[in-house]
């Protein structure tokens, strides 16, 4: 009896400690319920929850206002939610169409080859080879700024990275013995890329996705920050923060804290889901 009750003492706490996959399943939820609701919330504070109160202007945080309150009395914690909510919106807008973008160039690469591929890896180097800032300022002020040049600056500069993945993925799908009996059997490359090629890229698309929207966020912000994104009008967090820069030197110091930590933050959660789904559909690290 004592030998039994050994044996199930020693194996009872391996049973009950969660694995590698349980715990980035808890940990991936976790962070997607919180991503919902500040989307959600965003979405829900109107333009009166953001009016002006010249009583309560420049209050540092209180319970009552945890964010404090900025230049013209409006809230600084319904400022920031709707603030993240909005670049939330843009960033997935941006990360889905830059996903749409890598996952035609990388298939139709290797697909078609010859000067197809070679033109697609030439556009790869050239984007990469220029800082994107500078891209996103010239993109957006070409289209005449706000909402559409943020959108079509940053989609057109984040795809690079994912782009190279898929394609380098379809390169060895390609050399497969199955692909070369599908193509010696007469079948279409239109038909090669649908049976053979999507389904075992579309992990590594939905991880690169994932992985954009962090970028995507940050030079939103970044653009709007400086002046050439989003209109002063809009509760953008890039708004907020090119506001802030007038009052810190007086002491405000909430008025961009709050903010730009919120932006971080959202940023690594979302960067913390990629390489969660990453670790996910990696046999290797999955049913650990």
């Amino acid at each position: 009896m004592e030998s039994i009750e050994k044996v199930e003492n020693a194996i009872s706490p391996g049973l009950l400690k969660p694995g590698i996959r349980e715990r980035i399943i808890v940990s991936t939820t976790a962070f997607v319920i919180f991503f919902v609701v500040v989307l959600i919330a965003g979405s829900l504070i109107n333009v009166d929850s953001l009016r002006v109160n010249l009583v309560k202007l420049f209050v540092s945080p209180d319970p009552e206002h945890p964010f404090g309150t900025d230049w013209v009395g409006r809230d600084m914690l319904l400022r920031t939610v709707k603030g993240l909510s909005l670049s939330m919106k843009i960033g997935m807008l941006c990360s889905l169409s830059s996903g749409l973008i890598a996952l035609i160039l990388g298939v139709a690469g290797p697909i078609l080859g010859g000067k197809v591929d070679y033109v697609i890896a030439w556009l790869i180097d050239l984007v990469l080879s220029i800082p994107h800032t500078l891209v996103i300022i010239l993109i957006s002020i070409a289209v005449g700024g706000g909402l559409k040049g943020i959108v079509i600056g940053v989609t057109l500069t984040h795809w690079t990275s994912l782009t190279r993945v898929i394609r380098a993925e379809v390169m060895q799908i390609r050399e497969m013995e199955y692909t070369r009996l599908s193509r010696q059997f007469g079948k279409s490359s239109f038909y090669i890329a649908k049976e053979h090629i999507l389904p075992h890229v579309i992990p590594q698309l939905v991880v690169g996705i994932v992985l954009v929207f962090p970028h995507a966020i940050l030079h939103e912000a970044s653009i709007t920050f400086l002046g050439f994104g989003l209109p002063p009008h809009e509760p953008a967090i890039g708004v907020i923060l090119s506001e802030s820069m007038k009052y810190l030197t007086s002491g405000k110091w909430w008025l961009a804290f709050f903010p730009g930590l919120s932006l971080v933050l959202i940023s690594m959660m979302v960067d913390c889901i990629g390489k969660n789904i990453e670790k996910l559909i990696n046999p290797k690290t999955a049913y650990k």
